[in-house]
């Protein structure tokens, strides 16, 4: 066997269709696509979610509830989850990531009261909860809240 005597298997390689070029094609004139209707025009056809004119299916089914566009979200730090910085640390936001606690800001960071803490830390925050806030100023530290800036 030499390189000139490969070929790939029979049946493995199938020519395109040339549709549209001319008769002695057998797929010119119309082009393969009937002589009228939906499917025969420029453009024509359904998308693929088209039930043939019966109610769609987003439409049957029924709604409910509300979406509130203006809801905030938060990434949420818990006081147990504050022991990775060393005592007497300013945690700022840029410690949540490099610590691995928040890995996306969305609208701020809450910080919750699950768990202990026992080193005095200043943690810089959006929000924060009552419970929080009073077991880290009884460990001698400070919560202090971020006011984000209005945008004009």
């Amino acid at each position: 066997m030499r390189l000139d005597d490969l070929a790939p298997a029979p049946g493995a390689k199938k020519t395109k269709k040339r549709i549209g070029r001319g008769p002695g094609s057998g797929l010119g004139k119309t082009a393969a696509r009937g002589s009228k209707g939906q499917n025969a025009r420029s453009g024509g056809g359904t998308p693929p979610w088209f039930e043939g004119g019966q109610m769609p299916l987003q439409r049957r089914i029924p709604k409910r509830g509300f979406k509130n566009p203006f809801k905030k979200q938060f990434a949420v730090v818990n006081v147990g989850d504050l022991q990775v910085f060393e005592s007497g640390t300013e945690v700022a936001l840029h410690d949540f990531f490099e610590a691995g606690l928040v890995k996306k800001l969305f609208d701020g960071i809450k910080l919750l009261g699950d768990g202990e803490v026992n080193s005095p830390l200043t943690v810089h925050v959006h929000k924060a909860s009552a419970a929080a806030v009073q077991k880290i100023e009884a460990a001698g530290g400070r919560v202090e809240l971020i006011v984000p800036q209005k945008r004009n």
